[in-house]
């Protein structure tokens, strides 16, 4: 019933995908250093985990990464990095790139981070293929609304949303699950599956949790059906067998 992927940053992402028949979501370059030192390295575990894997996605680098910040040297840096990743992706015949909005509860007023991030990702889309989609995920906003906000100024049928479930139900959310999941459906293109306890960002199997995870992903079913879902936590068998129980899997 779901178009499921398999973070590698989970265990044995690529062999379990394989034998699923799921696709990946590419991790390692999620940490923009792995572009530069040691890249032949990345590059061969990346190859390797996508032999034979048609359905990809790349999540882009994030740390210390702000597409709104206030210092224009930190933008210039957030594009150069994105850019790097984009040629990248598209080394691996990838063509979905998972970005985080950068955004820090407290710093921004919330217009004018709406305000610089149209500007910023409007600039990014400028020259890219028709078949690009760039999917903005949650991170730390309380709410779901300034993203929706960002997406439908633009208005660019390759920039949707990447609902990431664990945050919308992390400490940072000042509103339930269902309603990220019910504002976030017009927008929505991709879906982060993992749990935790309200606390820390543990990214737990989906069973671990005191999110409703089956009742969160059953509604995103029925709203946008045309979503695909990924699930990124680090024991992936465990993952599966709850998604599969749950009979979200044909």
């Amino acid at each position: 019933m779901i178009n499921l992927h398999l973070s590698t940053i989970g265990k044995n992402a690529a062999d379990l995908a394989r034998k699923h028949g799921f696709g990946v979501e590419i991790a390692e370059f999620s940490y923009a250093v792995n572009m530069d030192a040691d890249f032949a390295h990345w590059e061969s575990i990346t190859r390797d985990n996508l032999f034979g894997i048609t359905n990809r996605i790349f999540h882009a680098p994030y740390n210390e990464l702000c597409p709104a910040s206030v210092d224009p040297l930190i933008t210039e840096v957030t594009r150069r990095r994105l850019e790097q990743a984009y040629k990248l992706m598209q080394s691996f015949e990838i063509n979905r790139m998972v970005v985080h909005s950068g955004y820090v509860p407290q710093l921004y007023f919330r217009d004018w981070f709406v305000e610089r991030s149209v500007a910023f990702w409007r600039d990014f889309l400028l020259g890219k293929p028709e078949d690009f989609s760039l999917l903005l995920e949650n991170v730390l906003e309380e709410a779901p609304d300034m993203l929706c906000d960002i997406i439908e100024k633009i208005d660019d049928e390759r920039f949707q949303l990447c609902l990431d479930i664990g945050h919308a139900g992390g400490a940072s959310s000042i509103v339930p699950v269902m309603h990220w999941a019910k504002t976030t459906s017009p927008y929505l293109g991709h879906v982060h599956i993992h749990n935790n306890y309200h606390t820390s960002d543990l990214h737990n199997p989906p069973g671990e949790g005191l999110i409703d995870m089956r009742e969160v992903i059953t509604n995103i079913i029925e709203l946008q059906p045309s979503a695909t879902y990924t699930a990124e936590t680090e024991d992936l068998q465990k993952a599966v067998s709850w998604i599969g129980d749950c009979g979200f899997l044909n």
